[in-house]
């Protein structure tokens, strides 16, 4: 399949082109947050130990595709900090940045000598992000908390998956994900901030968890006031029917919502069960949860009876809400991936190009810019090092 081609400009000029991003960072969160910035201008100055980052671990068969895509148009600076020049070094970065990034275990940071307090009187001016697992305070702020826990501590993973089976972890970094999209919301709010007058440089306090526990909308209230705790149902909903994935006659899956009154009508008619609209069980929404089982029996039995491509043009047809159920593989063959150009090809020295998803979110005035590939490990430590005015003769003194 062949994309849209993007060819890296290192001169492209974002909407936060000037804002220098230092980012400590390892794997998922803070790779996730500062790509968010480097994707839109913002220099990203990956400080990566001897070892690199564990995301370019991250492998499949062999190629790091993950640090391919997290890494792009960014810098990297390798800096062996147990080392005195290499930590003369990063103060000096320290004093140009912008951001500071990082996610080791609270009380790191102090232990190298890095406090908040001592970056912020070094550079006044400076957004420290602060990434852990559960915050910097509060009983369990000592703990590790890979993504993967707090996806179980939050309560989502007790609400993802079948109520006679286990609860079901995200297959992906999920819980990072999110914490990196807040947290890059959370760098441009206090960035507005220092530049509106109303606060110089600041910390912000960004765990894993409490991000995901905001997934979960209004569950704390619904348990208060009701008593009640949501079950796990599969793909359905405790909250709209109709709404699942049902099986086709030629064994694809399509996914169906009928969230709204005027759109369940629809598909109870499409269906051939009109009498199921004046029917006291199905009347309401709330009678439609209650009664999925019985919704979900009408509606699996009319998908299976058709090939997915016949069920979906008549869905479709009739203003119904429904689309397939795709891998990756369906969805780079769909017209609408190709046309709004949700995944690119980007130039790669090991593969020519390299598809990857777009620059999101569109802005029409000051999109997003293609700067530079996923850099090796150290790649710019000359040319950023020099920038930051470190005599050239002491360069090979921080390296390893």
């Amino acid at each position: 399949m062949t994309f849209a081609r993007k060819q890296f400009d290192p001169g492209a000029s974002g909407p936060l082109d000037g804002i220098r991003v230092l980012d400590l960072s390892r794997l998922m969160a803070g790779n996730m947050l500062s790509l968010q910035l480097a994707d839109f201008g913002a220099d990203v100055i990956k400080i990566e130990p001897p070892e690199g980052d564990p995301l370019r671990d991250w492998k499949d068969d062999g190629h790091s595709l993950f640090w391919k895509t997290y890494g792009r148009n960014k810098r990297s600076v390798m800096l062996n900090l147990r080392k005195a020049a290499a930590m003369d070094a990063l103060w000096r970065l320290i004093e140009t940045a912008d951001v500071f990034i990082e996610n080791f275990r609270p009380g790191t940071l102090e232990k190298m000598g890095l406090a908040p307090e001592r970056l912020l009187e070094r550079n006044a001016k400076l957004i420290v992000v602060r990434i852990s697992g559960f915050g910097q305070t509060g009983p369990y702020a000592h703990l590790p908390g890979f993504g993967t826990i707090v996806e179980a501590m939050s309560g989502f993973a007790d609400r993802t998956g079948f109520r006679d089976r286990e609860p079901v972890l995200p297959p992906l970094a999920l819980a990072d994900m999110i914490a990196g999209i807040y947290g890059a919301s959370a760098t441009m709010m206090a960035l507005y901030a220092r530049q509106a007058g109303r606060a110089r440089g600041q910390v912000i306090d960004l765990s894993l968890l409490e991000p995901m526990f905001s997934v979960l909308g209004p569950e704390a209230a619904i348990h208060a006031v009701t008593g009640k705790i949501k079950q796990r149902v599969g793909s359905a909903s405790n909250t709209a029917s109709p709404r699942n994935v049902y099986k086709c006659a030629d064994g694809k899956y399509l996914a169906l919502s009928g969230s709204t009154p005027a759109v369940a009508k629809r598909i109870f008619e499409i269906i051939g069960r009109p009498e199921m609209i004046d029917d006291p069980r199905f009347a309401t929404n709330s009678d439609r949860v209650k009664n999925r089982d019985l919704v979900d029996a009408a509606i699996g039995g009319w998908f299976a009876t058709r090939a997915s491509a016949e069920a979906l043009e008549t869905m479709r047809a009739a203003g119904a809400t429904v689309g397939p159920v795709y891998n990756i593989a369906d969805a780079q063959g769909d017209a609408h991936f190709t046309t709004r150009e949700i995944i690119v090809d980007v130039e790669d020295e090991t593969f020519g190009t390299l598809p990857m998803h777009n620059i999101v979110p569109r802005l029409s005035g000051t999109p997003g810019v293609w700067r530079r590939a996923a850099p090796d490990l150290g790649q710019h430590n000359d040319e950023v090092l020099r920038e930051a005015g470190v005599d050239p003769e002491s360069i090979e003194g921080v390296t390893p």
